[in-house]
């Protein structure tokens, strides 16, 4: 099990052992602390876990005008956080020091999978003030101009991550023009059963459009002469030169490849060889001829727009294309640290006897 901040991404087990009034474990009993979570995909599954709060708290609830309260919340699998009136969208659980003026009521909403809506309200009682009256959210505001670095738009951030396709936690898009493999190629086509984990199952890297499709936030972090593309799962990262430099003539292969980059306009150009063939990209393996090239670009102060084309002569007819589009976190100043202990494939664990 995974959890950044208080978000349980996944879950395997629960603890769980039934003794009869006898005393006795029954014969068939499973293992205390490992259970089957149910049939299918565990990883898919812990992703339609329902949120929770867990905690939203203001200390002291009581203050003299001019005093600090802080607010302090926790909540479980949320896909949105947001205490209003003052703060808007907030991590999973954090804290906030604040002056109210008068005796403020504070409302934490989460919101979950299947349009879930949680709320929990706090008061804070300002000594010698009337109440503020209860308001709607207010409304938008204004779009920021997207900031620039060098005169190059500055894509620094964090970013709202993808669940792999269409309608993805904080990223949406699609293949624009799918893959077709090559006759004999089949072989390539990645085949998952139904008690199959998936790619995440042990931890392993995640090469070109696979990287944004998993639910965790990444960071990019925009310099003079590079860049760096950070992903919080499985803690990879990459270094992308923007000064000129080239691939080597024989690059080793490795998980993700030799990137290099350049700008075309507003849009930055990050091309990438030397992959290693360990890795599986939208349903499908591929060999180490795979060839990415991947355009990022900030259309707005709030968005990233990402096309990635990729080719692999050995495997598809002809190169093909995905889109997506990447919400900033302008509630997270970075991503957070992510370790696999064991990089354990917890498949045996759904095995059917």
């Amino acid at each position: 099990m995974r959890v950044r901040g208080s978000i349980v991404v996944s879950v395997a087990w629960a603890t769980v052992l039934l003794i009869p009034a006898s005393g006795q474990a029954p014969a068939d009993a499973p293992k205390q602390g490992v259970v089957s979570a149910g049939e299918g995909n565990a990883y898919r599954r812990a992703a339609q876990l329902p949120a929770r709060i867990e905690s939203f708290t203001a200390k002291p609830e009581s203050i003299q005008p001019g005093e600090a309260v802080m607010l302090i919340w926790s909540t479980e699998n949320p896909s949105g956080v947001t205490v209003e009136p003052g703060l808007g969208r907030v991590t999973a659980r954090g804290s906030r020091e604040l002056k109210p003026a008068a005796t403020t009521t504070y409302t934490l909403t989460v919101r979950g999978p299947n349009n879930q809506t949680l709320t929990k309200e706090v008061t804070v009682k300002v000594a010698g003030t009337t109440p503020v009256a209860a308001t709607a959210a207010p409304a938008p505001a204004a779009s920021q101009e997207t900031p620039r670095l060098n005169g190059k738009p500055d894509l620094s951030g964090v970013y709202g991550a993808s669940l792999g396709g269409p309608g993805g936690r904080g990223g949406r898009g699609a293949a624009a023009d799918g893959p077709a493999l090559k006759p004999g190629a089949e072989k390539y086509r990645a085949v998952h059963g139904p008690d199959d984990p998936g790619l995440t199952a042990d931890c392993k890297p995640l090469a070109g459009p696979q990287a944004f499709s998993v639910p965790y936030e990444f960071q990019i972090v925009q310099g003079a002469h590079s860049v760096a593309i950070l992903n919080e799962y499985p803690g990879t990262f990459r270094i992308v030169p923007t000064d000129g430099a080239t691939h080597p003539a024989d690059p080793d292969p490795t998980w993700m490849g030799d990137s290099i980059g350049h700008w075309e306009g507003d849009t930055l150009v990050v091309d990438t060889v030397g992959f290693n063939d360990k890795t599986e990209i939208s349903g499908f393996k591929h060999s180490e001829a795979l060839h990415i090239v991947e355009r990022f670009s900030r259309p707005t102060h709030d968005a990233l727009q990402y096309e990635v084309t990729l080719d692999d002569p050995n495997v598809f007819v002809k190169a093909w294309k995905v889109t997506r589009s990447f919400a900033l976190r302008p509630d997270l100043a970075k991503i957070d640290e992510f370790v696999c202990e064991a990089n354990e494939d917890y498949g045996k664990y759904f095995k059917k006897e």
